[in-house]
């Protein structure tokens, strides 16, 4: 089941595109042209309304929905005739469009409240084969980028617990012994534990960087890694939400067509954070506007780490975007100047 805060931006931003007038209006209606949606939604929906709890998401995700379906590249004032909420169905396979709404069997929107994320594999899927083909990967890629200094961490965190009931080698844990570490070892590290840290993840880091530049010899290689960490595709799809600063986000995610029409590739490049607690790589893409003939940059940078704190978990990987979204070339925003009216509901149900 997803989280209450899931449910309440995801399901608000679609009933906001009916055309009621307030968000109490369409909770108290449960307009049947939304599937997916159950009465069971909607009570936890209106307690979680009533109690205050979330007001700050309802009010925002209510606002991107009225703003969609107004807007010209929207649904230009006409309320949908059906809407279907994809809710914890989740493919067993990696999914190309991140969208959490389905507007009239055409328009695809993906719900992003309070992340900057945009993509979360393992390492292998990112570095080697450079998200072109998901696996379910379940190796370590510290054992693989930087087995000397994984392995002199390990020994100093084993020695640091006084104990000898964890196996000697880091490829020998296993979950019961990472069940451990995760739980005994302190979430600062310091003195000589600490320098021993720092080598390990400027080590892994760097050697990720390369490890992934390795794999982009070519532009044609380089643009197309561009376009799968934006997550540029075939058919394009609208984002609505709020970043992880607090600010609205309403853009229409373009396709590799669209962004050849306007943008060329200059280069990109990735490099290894040396000045981060934890293995960092940081990439940017230098891209010429075809229109201006001027060049700008877009970055992000990539965080390899344990999921759930150290040693719990083989490491993922965690793609940033650090560029603002609406300065990100094929991300095109909504055109809030040229909304337009939205046709009220006055029915009961729809």
């Amino acid at each position: 089941m997803p989280a209450l805060r899931t449910e309440v931006t995801e399901i608000t931003t679609g009933l906001a595109m009916f055309g009621y007038r307030t968000l109490d209006e369409a909770l108290e209606v449960r307009p049947a042209s939304i599937s997916n949606v159950t009465d069971d939604h909607f009570d936890r929906l209106l307690a979680a309304r009533g109690s205050g709890q979330l007001a700050r998401a309802f009010e925002v995700a209510w606002e991107n929905g009225v703003a969609f379906a107004r807007a010209p590249e929207g649904l230009r004032g006409r309320p949908p005739w059906w809407l279907e909420w994809k809710g914890g169905q989740r493919p067993p396979g990696y999914e190309q469009i991140p969208a959490d709404l389905r507007v009239d069997h055409v328009y695809l929107v993906s719900c992003k409240y309070g992340s900057d994320i945009l993509t979360n594999s393992s390492p292998a899927n990112l570095f080697d084969r450079r998200l072109s083909d998901r696996k379910d990967d379940r190796s370590d890629w510290f054992l693989e980028v930087a087995p000397e200094q994984y392995q002199a961490f390990y020994a100093s965190c084993r020695e640091a617990l006084g104990t000898t009931r964890l196996p000697a080698h880091v490829g020998d844990l296993e979950p019961p012994h990472r069940a451990v570490l995760k739980r005994s070892l302190p979430r600062r590290l310091t003195g000589d534990l600490a320098a021993v840290y720092e080598m390990f993840a400027a080590t892994a880091a760097a050697a990720s960087a390369s490890r992934w530049m390795s794999g982009l010899k070519t532009m044609r290689l380089r643009e197309e890694m561009l376009w799968r960490l934006l997550r540029l595709q075939s058919a394009p799809y609208f984002v609505l939400g709020e970043s992880a600063g607090g600010r609205p986000l309403r853009y229409r995610v373009g396709t590799p067509w669209d962004f050849r029409t306007r943008y060329r590739l200059v280069d990109m490049e990735a490099t290894a954070d040396q000045d981060r607690s934890q293995p960092v790589v940081c990439w940017v893409a230098r891209v010429r506007d075809l229109n201006t003939g001027s060049d700008l940059d877009v970055a992000g940078h990539v965080e390899v780490r344990w999921s759930h704190g150290r040693f719990a978990q083989v490491p993922e990987a965690k793609v940033y975007l650090d560029t603002g979204h609406h300065a990100v070339p094929g991300y095109v925003p909504l055109d809030v100047n040229g909304i337009g009216q939205l046709a009220l509901r006055t029915d009961t149900e729809t």
